[in-house]
């Protein structure tokens, strides 16, 4: 998984799976999107407006429970 910020366009991706897909994309309001991939995975969620999606102005921190922790590629 890996979860990417653009500060210039407010803009946050967090991708659930490497690799390169084939994706049709799932509106499910003005700010956020589901990429859905073959056998209807799904590959990523966008989220337009970030900072007023997920509050206060400001990006939350990340917290991971319970997350196996792999070696990076």
């Amino acid at each position: 998984m890996k979860i990417s910020y653009d500060p210039e366009v407010d803009a946050l991706y967090i991708r659930l799976l490497e690799g390169d897909y084939e994706c049709r994309t799932v509106r499910l309001n003005d700010e956020v999107a589901l990429n859905i991939g073959p056998g209807e995975q799904l590959i990523g969620i966008e989220i337009l407006d970030a900072r007023e999606v997920l509050g206060k102005g400001q990006l939350p921190p990340v917290i991971l429970e319970n997350v196996a922790l792999a070696q990076p590629a």
